[in-house]
């Protein structure tokens, strides 16, 4: 079920970087949502901060990297992204720190790549941020409130379906379904004939 590709990166930062905005003005991602108790974040922080920087120390090797990884997701936790079931909060949590830990080892070898090219752009390389652009601008202006939170957690955050399935509170049928809905709006807009 999980076939939608992972978007650009550049993408993805716009699209972090302008839901961002359009949250602090009290429409974009985190709308309507509630911050975590800083009670429940203690307890969860207690129990499970050494094994998720094990895991992490043993995905990344560096122990400044592996506690900025762990802090970062108590961080979202204390933000109020993500409402965690008890039966699943370990798991939940293990698997955050894996994937944060992969996101940051892909941007060190893309920041090497960066670093090794040439520091000239592809010649379309600006047309290509003009058309991100849009389609950013297109997500925040066209999408419903919840599809942009979909659409955010799975293409800039790099969230699973069930991750996001179990924020927002829905199935992932449901994750799988307003996905497919955003994607479909997208390409009608951007590619009308198909090409």
């Amino acid at each position: 079920m999980e076939r939608h590709e992972r978007l650009p990166e550049r993408l993805r930062e716009r699209l972090r970087e302008r839901l961002r905005v359009g949250a602090s003005a009290g429409m974009g991602a985190s709308a309507g949502m509630g911050e975590q108790s800083p009670g429940i974040v203690q307890r969860l922080f207690e129990q499970h901060y050494a094994k998720m920087l094990r895991v992490a120390r043993t995905i990344l090797y560096d122990e400044q990297e592996s506690k900025d990884v762990v802090s970062d997701i108590f961080e979202r936790l204390l933000r109020g992204r993500t409402m965690l079931m008890p039966d699943t909060e370990e798991r939940y949590l293990l698997t955050s720190v894996r994937n944060q830990c992969l996101k940051r080892i892909r941007h060190q070898e893309t920041r090497h790549r960066m670093e090794a090219a040439p520091a000239e752009q592809p010649s379309g390389a600006e047309d290509e941020d003009e058309r991100m652009t849009d389609i950013v601008e297109f997500v925040v202006s066209h999408l419903t409130a919840q599809e942009q939170r979909i659409f955010h957690l799975r293409f800039a955050e790099g969230c699973s379906y069930e991750e996001i399935a179990s924020s927002e509170g829905i199935s992932r049928v449901a994750v799988w379904k307003h996905l497919s809905h955003a994607l479909k709006e997208i390409r009608n807009r951007f590619n009308p004939k198909g090409l």
